[in-house]
């Protein structure tokens, strides 16, 4: 009987152990309908694992997180963040689990972790937004701070938007200028608050003639009929990759990283694709209302020197903008 017992006993544990082995809980910054149109696409591909998920802004994402870390309890799996500076951060910290995707060659080369911690699974860059009626057509970072443009032109802040954080720190380290180009734009009346829906607002509006933003934006609300044009200044453009990493302490490492595989498959990346993403897979081509890619032109950016750099970064963009 004692036999009889601890065969039930084992049997139960180790079903309950494959069934939470099959779970998997999502912490992510995408918008709603595109978390949910992730887990549907990656459960298509592996119906027997559950997934579940948590959104909200990154900053959010990461006080959640840690809370969780700090009571002993994390619930998540699987983070789906906005940049590279909040993953490098976690990475620094121990939080993540390394991990070595099949194949990564296809891929440029500067776009994931080198250590195989965090991956980028899209492009999404940082260039100009132009209302209909504006008085010239940008091409150039240089063209927000001539006289036309004067008092026209928005900008996010540093303070709210990690995607406006790392935009600064690429525009500051590539161009010729450094951060004496931010206090030329301040100079010229450049107004620096809030986030990227912000600058959209404000400049699809008419309250402002330029504005500094994340691409999809303006290129989805011009397919809707919004005054707006997008460009990819001749400079080069910031980029964050809304990268994926696997927790250290998964309790459900396989489902894990199959869920990373698949994000970075050709079949996840054509959903970035259909979701008006630039895809990471050059090969899945762009997505509706982009340009070529050869006008794509990302500048040089070092996630851990951002991280190391971060606190005197917004000492600098506040003492500009007076924030």
């Amino acid at each position: 009987m004692k036999v009889l017992a601890l065969a039930l006993f084992l049997t139960a544990t180790s079903g309950a152990a494959f069934a939470e082995g099959r779970k998997l809980v999502l912490y992510t910054s995408q918008p709603q309908t595109d978390a949910q149109q992730t887990v549907d696409a990656f459960r298509a591909k592996h119906p027997d694992i559950e997934v579940s998920f948590v959104r909200d802004g990154t900053p959010r994402i990461l006080a959640k997180l840690r809370a969780e870390i700090e009571a002993d309890r994390p619930q998540a799996d699987i983070l789906l963040l906005a940049d590279s500076v909040t993953m490098e951060g976690l990475k620094k910290e121990g939080r993540l689990l390394a991990h070595r995707p099949a194949n990564l060659s296809a891929y440029p080369a500067d776009v994931h972790d080198a250590d195989g911690f965090w991956f980028s699974t899209k492009l999404i860059t940082t260039g100009i937004v132009y209302n209909a009626k504006a008085p010239f057509k940008p091409e150039s970072w240089a063209d927000l701070i001539r006289p036309e443009a004067k008092g026209q032109v928005a900008l996010p802040s540093p303070m709210t938007s990690g995607a406006a954080m790392i935009h600064t720190v690429t525009l500051t380290s590539n161009l010729a200028e450094g951060w004496g180009y931010y206090r030329s734009l301040s100079a010229n009346g450049a107004l620096a608050a809030g986030g990227n829906g912000d600058i959209l607002r404000q400049v699809a509006g008419g309250e402002k003639m330029f504005g500094m933003i994340v691409d999809f934006m303006p290129i989805r609300e011009k397919a809707k009929g919004a005054p707006v044009e997008f460009v990819f200044p001749k400079e080069g453009v910031s980029m964050i990759g809304e990268p994926v990493a696997v927790l250290k302490t998964t309790k459900n490492e396989a489902a894990a990283r199959a869920f990373v595989d698949f994000l970075l498959s050709s079949d996840g990346q054509e959903l970035a694709k259909r979701q008006g993403y630039v895809p990471a897979l050059a090969s899945v081509g762009m997505p509706s209302g982009y340009p070529d890619r050869s006008a794509l032109k990302v500048m040089r950016f070092d996630p851990a020197k951002a991280l190391a750099d971060d606190r005197d970064n917004k000492k600098r963009f506040g003492d500009i903008f007076g924030q």
